[in-house]
């Protein structure tokens, strides 16, 4: 087994999530292809909720910011009350939310309904959250040596929690001490690294951040970040250099905790 030695300045593990902890097979075919097959019953059943409302109204303003784009989709102000008249609002968002999707937008107006709507499916137990076997046994492990435990991932904060609360292991959100989403900013800024060491209280070299995705691994190393590059099923493949390069570990089993004593 590959062993990667933690630096025994690190006391913090910042984990993204897909191709991560959990596999992108379960992002690519089953969270987002749910979002496509049901978003217009969603829409429809809970239209008049105030919290639907504000989804659609942060759609229809990032449709205007996107108007100028190749193949973007309005989303018309209601101008009726008819039944027509909702109906093609309706469509209007599906396409948008469709066109989005196949352009893998990641902006806060489509992350907001998405998530909202993961909710509602892990809730009623539609949805478990898949993560890989190493993952919990090893964070329990790396709690029990005094480690802090963050996530880091483009999905929402929101989402986030979903995936923990409803995981194929149970809830386990008890084992995470804070999320943070692109609001902190983007992963391929190493700003948004120095943003996070910020708000978790400690320094920059304290974090080891675990990817699979080499610019941010970069970016996370430009701010002198400690980083392992996860190797998992599914996940694109790496470069020669990339290999050479990075830190690889292929399960959260192999990352080997000096004794903080």
């Amino acid at each position: 087994m590959v062993v990667l030695s933690v630096p025994a300045e690190v006391t913090v593990i910042l984990l993204d999530i897909e191709g991560t902890t959990t596999p992108i097979a379960f992002v690519k075919d089953i969270l987002f292809p749910y979002i496509k097959e049901n978003v217009k019953e969603y829409l429809q059943t809970h239209w008049e909720e105030e919290e639907c409302q504000q989804d659609v109204n942060l759609l229809r303003k990032q449709a205007e910011e996107d108007a100028h784009l190749d193949g973007a989709v309005p989303i018309p102000a209601a101008s009726g009350n008819g039944a027509d008249d909702l109906q093609q609002m309706i469509q209007a968002v599906v396409d948008n939310v469709y066109w989005q999707m196949s352009l893998d937008r990641k902006t806060t107006a489509l992350k907001q309904l998405q998530g909202h709507m993961w909710r509602a499916a892990f809730t009623a137990g539609r949805m478990k959250a898949e993560f890989f076997a190493d993952v919990v046994p090893a964070v329990r492990k790396w709690r029990e040596a005094g480690m802090k435990v963050y996530i880091y991932s483009s999905g929402s904060v929101e989402a986030q929690k979903l995936l923990f609360g409803h995981s194929t292991e149970g809830d386990i959100l008890e084992l995470v001490d804070g999320h943070f989403d692109t609001k902190i900013g983007h992963k391929v800024e190493s700003e948004s690294y120095r943003k996070i060491a910020n708000s978790i209280g400690c320094s920059t070299n304290n974090i080891l951040f675990l990817t699979d995705v080499t610019p941010e691994a970069s970016a996370a190393e430009e701010a002198d970040v400690h980083v392992a590059v996860v190797v998992r099923p599914g996940n694109a493949g790496l470069t020669d250099d990339e290999k050479t390069y990075y830190s690889l570990i292929t399960s959260f089993s192999e990352l080997y905790l000096p004794s903080s004593t």
